[in-house]
């Protein structure tokens, strides 16, 4: 194992370039495998879970549900406080930031994306959850590809810009983190779901969240501050991706239903329209 870790980081930072040392020796890091074996379990998982619990009743998992989603919450209201804080302090340039110009911030600013690396691990418990109780519709090609590609592109992040520039999109993501576990939080108690009215605008802010990270990775691409290109173009491609995949989830889910709801009776010789109330 050790020799074919080695194979792969060479083959790595003879492709991307040598790593951050600042992160060297920090847990997950130095080598791919242990992200790619949990990648590929999760995908297993996926792929039997289903199957092992459909002759079997579903689960639960209400009083979990409420202790997981409330600390992702607070992780992901810690993660933004953090970073917000960092940013401000560090003065960090919104249009372009470089990897090396607030030594002090920067450290904070690599601790705090080790933890929304590792928080990509803790969400396939979404994945997981929803297996347990049944709820198949819900592991979308949108939920996996998401999962997936997010901890497997935040390992090179971490890796390679751990800072600066790629502290902007996971600030914004925490605070969508925050909305969206909180409102899942409460949804698991049957009292508070009459006053759970925003299900639909946390898939409005992630995509306002999408627009935002483009922006101002365009930003870096017009006034450059020396970070890597490529990473850029990559990350435009990869978050135009999202926006397709999020657009097409928010018409299938709110748009047509909508549609749907909206019927036409005969009255008299006339059509007039019904909205069915929910």
């Amino acid at each position: 194992m050790e020799a074919l870790d080695h194979r792969l980081n060479t083959f790595l930072e003879s492709w991307l370039g040598p790593k951050d040392p600042r992160v060297r020796g920090w847990p997950l890091l130095d080598n791919y495998s242990p992200t790619l074996a949990v990648t590929l379990v999760y995908l297993v998982v996926v792929w039997t879970g289903p199957k092992y619990m459909k002759g079997r009743k579903a689960y639960s998992c209400k009083g979990v549900l409420v202790l997981y989603n409330a600390g992702l919450t607070l992780l992901s209201l810690c993660m933004f406080c953090q970073l917000v804080c960092a940013l401000w302090s560090g003065s960090y340039d919104f249009y372009c930031q470089n990897l090396h110009s607030a030594p002090e911030v920067d450290k904070k600013v690599m601790k705090v994306l080790w933890w929304y690396y590792l928080s990509k691990f803790i969400e396939f418990m979404d994945t997981f959850f929803f297996i347990l109780r049944k709820n198949n519709h819900q592991i979308t090609f949108l939920h996996i590809y998401h999962h997936t590609t997010m901890l497997n592109i935040w390992w090179f992040v971490v890796n390679w810009l751990p800072c600066g520039q790629s502290t902007f999109g996971p600030c914004l993501n925490s605070f969508v983190h925050v909305v969206m576990y909180s409102y899942y939080g409460l949804s698991t108690i049957p009292a508070m779901r009459p006053y759970l009215w925003w299900k639909k605008y946390i898939t409005q802010l992630q995509l306002i969240q999408f627009l935002l990270t483009i922006l101002q990775t365009m930003c870096a691409i017009m006034w450059p501050c020396g970070l890597p290109l490529g990473w850029l173009y990559f990350q435009i491609t990869y978050i135009l991706t999202l926006i397709v995949f999020f657009t097409n989830f928010y018409i299938q889910t709110y748009k047509k239903k909508e549609l749907r709801n909206f019927a036409f009776l005969p009255v008299n010789g006339h059509a007039v329209h019904k909205t069915k109330m929910n």
